[in-house]
């Protein structure tokens, strides 16, 4: 089980860190996805960590903004959110697999998903 926090609603510019903290499996030893789905839309890859801790981004749209890295000392995965635009608004999940390590931006190769934390992103 995964569990996102975080969310919210922030002007344009702004910035938000979303938390995903696993339930029963250790963070360093499993590759954390985010993906989120905008209002209309198909739900998209962000950004990955994997289990050697090297981060792998998949949206072009969020480089220099967005950053993934983990907490350790909380056991959390967690996304740092900067320059937000609002076409960054939806709703962000948070992606694993019991025994994976290897990152992916395919949804298939994740069997663990949160239930979603929502992201507004409006003046």
């Amino acid at each position: 089980q995964l569990v996102e926090s975080g969310g919210g609603l922030v002007q344009p510019g702004g910035s938000l860190t979303l938390s995903c903290t696993p339930s029963g499996i250790t963070v360093p030893y499993i590759a954390v996805a985010w993906f989120r789905q905008g209002p209309g839309k198909d739900r998209e890859a962000i950004v990955c960590i994997s289990r050697a801790a090297v981060p792998f981004r998949y949206l072009e749209s969020v480089t220099g903004r967005f950053s993934i890295f983990r907490d350790t000392a909380k056991n959390a995965v967690t996304l740092r959110m900067n320059g937000l635009k609002p076409e960054d608004t939806g709703i962000y999940y948070c992606a694993s697999a019991p025994g994976r390590g290897i990152c992916s931006d395919a949804q298939d190769a994740y069997s663990v998903w949160g239930q979603g934390t929502q992201v507004t992103v409006s003046s």
